[in-house]
């Protein structure tokens, strides 16, 4: 697990370098909060409130874009940290670096509704200090579809990806002390959208992205994992626009995450989410 990890950062920052080596044409960085109580977790049967941090960041470059983003996430009580009583926090970081074929041959390549393709790469890894103790290393790889729309963006993407991840419970069976996993390969369809639009003047963003999952073999006890979807949403308003005149500023809104068989369990409690949240977005 531990040269898993390396392997993993050392890509990302090799990618990180070939883009911070060239000048950005453009970059949006955020601080996000979003906060709601019908959030889940596999295993267990309540709704779990949590707090959220986020890092957002966003960037172009001469060949292409990268995307960042880290939620720190903290559970109430209801989804404790290991030997206590107070819930439990969790990192969750992604990385997505895009080379756009238009950029490194200076002519897109456009057909239909597509104005560019892109060939992304990227990781995710995570850390939680619950008693399941999940530390999740993914890596993907895969064309992306850049479509043409008057205002915003539409990404839709198929990845290579693999995971690897850990169990601290004794009840995984996967050996003394070995209770690492390397899952199946298996591809993932992601789409990402962030489109801006006025409704009676009032400044608004739909904004948001769907992964779905394919299986990934046998999970900790032995079972076959199922088709995982997500969709993590938001409908945002511009109050900075509205209220000092500072557009992309502060935006505040609803969000609703949506997610079935998450992490490819299914048929235990907490497997599937219906969470409303508040969510708040600082742009520097």
């Amino acid at each position: 697990m531990k040269t898993m990890m390396v392997k993993t950062v050392a890509i990302g920052g090799l990618l990180l370098l070939s883009s911070t080596a060239h000048a950005l044409t453009w970059s949006d960085t955020f601080i996000g909060y979003r906060y709601g109580s019908q959030f889940s977790e596999p295993g267990n049967s309540d709704d779990v409130e949590k707090n959220i941090l986020q890092l957002g960041h966003v960037s172009g470059y001469r060949y292409g874009q990268n995307f960042f983003n880290l939620d720190v996430l903290h559970s109430g009580d209801e989804d404790p940290a290991k030997s206590s009583d107070d819930g439990a926090t969790e990192a969750y970081l992604v990385y997505r670096h895009q080379l756009h074929y238009g950029k490194l041959f200076d002519e897109p390549l456009a057909f239909g509704p597509v104005k560019d393709v892109a060939l992304t790469a990227g990781f995710d890894l995570n850390t939680k200090n619950s008693e399941f103790a999940p530390q999740k290393r993914f890596l993907a790889v895969g064309p992306t579809l850049k479509f043409d729309l008057p205002a915003g963006f539409l990404d839709v993407s198929l990845y290579y990806a693999r995971e690897w991840n850990h169990c601290g419970l004794d009840a995984c069976g996967l050996g003394d002390n070995e209770n690492d996993i390397s899952f199946d390969a298996f591809y993932q369809f992601n789409a990402a959208w962030g489109i801006p639009f006025d409704a009676y003047n009032v400044p608004l963003k739909f904004q948001g992205f769907f992964n779905y999952n394919a299986p990934k073999g046998e999970d900790y006890f032995g079972r076959e994992t199922k088709p995982e979807r997500l969709i993590r949403s938001s409908l945002m308003m511009d109050i900075g626009d509205m209220v000092w005149g500072d557009s992309n500023q502060l935006w505040v809104g609803a969000g609703y995450e949506f997610w079935r068989n998450k992490y490819g369990n299914h048929d235990v409690p907490g497997s599937d989410t219906d969470a409303v949240s508040f969510n708040l977005e600082w742009h520097l």
